[in-house]
């Protein structure tokens, strides 16, 4: 409940503190709406339980802000539709996740008026504590299979990359590149799969299929990702087809370490830098041998 003492009529805030409590009353509003959302969504009872409770905190956080700017306020509908869309494609635990580094951020905000709203020391922990434990405790299946992502991406990146980067200048044109990676790329998916869903067995992993699936799928999007310049791009422009293969296995690169980083809390920039060495460094050595297999065959496609 909203403390007598703390409270303070509307023509007392400075214009500052006024809006930094209608931005907290609106960010606070929309978050109660995704989590909203994501609480009928989710069938795991324990996990919906969670996120009610996370959507009511969100609201009762509202409501205090309301009672001190005595107006209501609108949530950002567009915030609302675009997480709720991330969490068809990436999974509710990264969207929670992601909502959540926004929340501590805004902490900073919150303590700015620690000495005029009494409820900013229990809003700020309940943010820190209540809603961190509730997210921990967060369960996605895809989550279970990160390594076999993991282990399909990286393999892709790395062969695929260097395939293709070094049949660039033997074959020089990009219809014929694109065709060699589309078969190369396919095999090696079924073989990736086939080869985890084996080793997965031998482990004596019940989900063996399914983590063997969720690796085929990562590398054939993968290959599908770095094929793509090769079908778009003239025959004779190989040379831009292979800067804007290497530009997007930088950013497959970002976005998955950052997913990961994301949900399961872990240090982003390390495994990002580390990832992105290794495929840029096998490309440029592919590069540099197929250079070399075409000036010491004298092949000549043309």
């Amino acid at each position: 409940m909203l403390k007598k003492r703390g409270y303070m009529k509307e023509h007392d805030y400075s214009a500052a503190t006024r809006k930094l409590m209608l931005q907290f009353q609106k960010d606070e509003l929309t978050s109660a709406i995704i989590y909203g959302h994501f609480a009928k969504r989710i069938k795991d009872p324990h996990n919906r339980k969670a996120m009610e409770k996370i959507a009511r905190e969100e609201a009762s956080h509202a409501q205090i802000w309301q009672q001190y700017t005595g107006q209501k306020v609108c949530p950002n509908y567009l915030k609302v539709w675009w997480y709720v869309l991330l969490t068809y494609v990436l999974g509710y635990t990264f969207v929670v996740k992601l909502l959540e580094l926004g929340e501590y951020d805004g902490i900073k905000g919150l303590e700015q008026l620690l000495c005029e709203v009494d409820e900013v020391k229990h809003i700020i922990e309940q943010e820190k504590e209540h809603e961190k434990s509730l997210i921990e405790m967060l369960d996605e299946e895809r989550l279970n299979y990160v390594g076999a992502m993991v282990l399909g991406l990286n393999d892709a990146l790395v062969e695929l990359t260097g395939t293709i980067a070094g049949l660039t200048f033997v074959l020089m044109n990009t219809s014929l590149i694109a065709m060699a990676g589309i078969i190369t790329g396919i095999a090696a998916t079924l073989s990736m799969a086939a080869s985890n869903y084996l080793a997965e067995r031998a482990d004596g992993n019940p989900k063996a299929l399914i983590a063997s699936i969720y690796t085929g799928v990562a590398y054939l999007v993968t290959v599908v990702c770095l094929v793509l310049p090769y079908l778009v791009f003239p025959q004779t422009m190989f040379i831009s087809a292979l800067f804007c293969m290497i530009g997007i296995v930088v950013f497959l690169v970002f976005v998955f370490n950052y997913y990961i980083a994301t949900v399961k809390s872990e240090p982003f920039w390390p495994k990002f830098i580390e990832m992105a060495v290794i495929s840029l460094s096998v490309a440029l050595i592919s590069f540099l041998i197929g250079l070399l297999a075409k000036l010491c065959f004298g092949i000549d496609v043309g």
